[in-house]
C-alpha cells in the first residue's frame, strides 16, 4: 500500500481565494497533485495543465516531487508589469 501525504492547492481570482486540502500518494509530482485537487472542477476555464505553479512562493517544475504539507500555488498572468505599476503610482502621487 502506498503512503499518503497531505498537500494543499490554492488558486486566487481578483475576488477570492480557493484552498483545497487533500491526500495524494507519496512520489506525486506538483502537476499531478494539482490535477488531482478540486481546482480543475472549481475553475473549469483555467488551463491547469499549463498554468505556472510554485510551492510556497517559489516557482517549480512540473516534475517537482511533493512533500508533506506542500502548498501548490497556481500563478495567473500579470495584467500589468510590476515596474510599470510602481511608476504609475509614483507619478500619480507627485
Amino acid at each position: 500500500m502506498m503512503n499518503k501525504i497531505t498537500i494543499e492547492a490554492v488558486y486566487a481570482t481578483a475576488e477570492y481565494q480557493f484552498l483545497w486540502q487533500g491526500k495524494v500518494n507519496e512520489g506525486t509530482t506538483a502537476r499531478q497533485g494539482l490535477l488531482q485537487s478540486d481546482l480543475p472542477k472549481q475553475f473549469p476555464d483555467v488551463n491547469f495543465q499549463l498554468a505556472p505553479i510554485g510551492i510556497f512562493g517559489k516557482k517549480v517544475n512540473n516534475d517537482y516531487i511533493l512533500c508533506e504539507w506542500d502548498r501548490i500555488e497556481v500563478y495567473r498572468p500579470l495584467m500589468i508589469d510590476p515596474k510599470e505599476n510602481r511608476r504609475r503610482r509614483a507619478a500619480h502621487k507627485s
